[in-house]
């Protein structure tokens, strides 16, 4: 594994990979095809003290993808921290295209901006330094943003994770696609209550909540998907 690296534990025998085999993607299919500036972005990362905050690697490949697929020109991303997911959009999407960033720290924001400078996508990027529910509403009061973004990304306080996909859900064009990130909140989502640890069991509950009402929304079509801490992809159908 790389100098300044370390992936995510894997706790939930059975859901997700052991260490070995996450090492093991990382360092035949990931690594080598992950863009240099994406690699600078991560050692920066790892001295702070949330670096486990970021994006993980393979699912920062898998949504790169994603966003190739689509096409996506236009897109959201709620939660950036040090901006390894908002660098790997901006490279995936064309020259005019733009992402609304959204995040109440600018600091965490600020470390990985001069990766970001010197991979020449600032341009694509609107970073905006606020609570996200405002600035959607905002977004959702103007007609001509209904149904116009092409991809979001969501990685923020999970007790709004619903709150956003119903904004996101008439932001998004038909054929657009939400992601939501740590989905399965360190594999506690499977875990007997009484034995969740205490420090988890708030997000845990919103989790599992979170997850249940995505699996019942006909609007989307979706995929849980055990990348990293586990993401969401939902399809706008209509």
């Amino acid at each position: 594994m790389e100098k300044g690296t370390k992936p995510p534990a894997r706790f939930s025998k059975g859901l997700l990979q052991t260490e070995e085999l996450y090492n093991y993607v990382l360092e035949t299919s990931v690594y080598p095809r992950e863009p240099e500036p994406l690699r600078e972005i991560r050692d920066v990362t790892a001295a702070h003290p949330r670096a486990m905050m970021s994006t993980a690697p393979d699912a920062g490949q898998f949504m790169a993808m994603l966003l190739k697929l689509v096409d996506a020109k236009k897109t959201i991303e709620i939660g950036v921290f040090t901006g390894y997911s908002l660098l790997l959009t901006a490279l995936a999407i064309p020259q005019d295209g733009k992402i609304i960033a959204i995040d109440m720290n600018r600091e965490a924001y600020d470390i990985g901006l001069p990766v970001i400078k010197r991979a020449g996508v600032e341009h694509k990027i609107d970073f905006i330094e606020s609570e996200a529910l405002p600035v959607l509403d905002q977004l959702l009061q103007d007609s001509r943003n209904d149904g116009s973004f092409d991809f979001a990304f969501v990685d923020a306080d999970k007790v709004n994770y619903w709150n956003y996909h119903e904004r996101l859900m008439k932001l998004l064009k038909v054929g657009g696609i939400a992601v939501y990130d740590n989905t399965l909140w360190i594999g506690s989502v499977a875990m007997p209550e009484d034995e969740t640890p205490e420090i988890l069991k708030a997000g845990r509950q919103a989790t599992l909540e979170l997850n249940k009402l995505l699996a019942g929304d006909p609007r989307v079509q979706l995929s849980h998907v055990p990348l990293g801490d586990g993401i969401t992809i939902c399809r706008r159908v209509y």
